[in-house]
């Protein structure tokens, strides 16, 4: 299987550029993010014809996830237990749920499509809302391979958070005084290797961004950030067999400000090193 997540920035205006993508690069399943339409919007005859199936999760212009699929798609959710809502002078556990999380199986694999809130301004509600949802994620991923450890699980999308100053490249964004960067914004993203999901990329591919803003020749300066991630659970990490960050897609007319990240898996040979005798020293 190959694994391809994208934060599209409107599928509407930029439909062809995923399709030919996806076609292109033979992906099998594609997350992407911030659709930015209702499912009724969705372009899905371009992916049709190209022999994908599509579960898209939306409400209006903003946010947004869909999963195309050329494998069966089942166990559609477009929520996780306990995800919080929000809406701007809305507080308290009944706000509305924004069109933030899609999760799918295919083929034996849970995939989640995630599009983590942003975060806006330190001391912003939704800075606190960013750091409950995350929360959140952790508390359903932990819940979820508890239930069945053995489920190969990924968590894919645009987390908002850049983990380390080596992924940060924008001078514009400081510690202390931007999201992004900010101690409890990094530390809700380690957490989530407590619920059993970790880095399946960073090993592969140590350094590399993922997003370059539109303005003042981020992309041109290579002043980028890494914030689209790939996490899986221990029976997915053991499938990987490699990966691959699409600088190239940032190129090009209209392109997204983010690029997209896949991974290639081979569940048979994880089967197989599970099947391999033990030798002790």
């Amino acid at each position: 299987m190959r694994l391809a997540t994208w934060n599209i920035n409107s599928i509407r205006t930029r439909v062809a550029r995923a399709v030919d993508f996806a076609v292109r690069e033979d992906i099998d399943v594609l997350a992407l993010q911030e659709i930015k339409c209702t499912p009724e919007q969705f372009p899905y005859a371009p992916f049709e014809e190209a022999g994908y199936h599509v579960e898209a999760h939306g409400f209006n212009q903003w946010n947004g996830v869909a999963i195309a699929s050329r494998l069966p798609i089942t166990d559609v959710r477009t929520s996780f237990a306990g995800q919080p809502g929000f809406a701007k002078g809305h507080e308290g556990p009944d706000a509305p749920l924004e069109a933030r999380a899609l999760g799918v199986m295919v083929d034996g694999v849970r995939v989640w499509s995630l599009y983590v809130p942003n975060g806006r301004a330190l001391g912003d509600a939704h800075y606190a809302y960013k750091l409950h949802w995350l929360d959140a994620l952790r508390t359903a991923t932990a819940a979820e391979l508890t239930a069945n450890p053995g489920l190969p699980l990924a968590l894919v999308g645009d987390f908002n958070i850049i983990p380390y100053d080596a992924d940060n490249g924008d001078p514009g964004i400081v510690q202390g005084f931007s999201t992004h960067v900010s101690p409890p914004e990094r530390d809700a993203f380690f957490a989530l290797e407590t619920a059993g999901v970790k880095d399946v990329v960073r090993p592969l591919i140590p350094e590399g961004f993922t997003y370059w803003d539109y303005q003042r020749l981020k992309f041109p300066r290579n002043e980028g950030i890494r914030i689209d991630f790939i996490l899986g659970s221990d029976a997915f990490a053991e499938a990987v067999t490699a990966a691959a960050i699409h600088r190239n897609e940032r190129k090009g007319a209209q392109p997204s400000d983010h690029v997209p990240v896949v991974v290639d898996l081979d569940f048979g040979a994880a089967a197989e090193d599970d099947d391999l005798p033990m030798i002790f020293a």
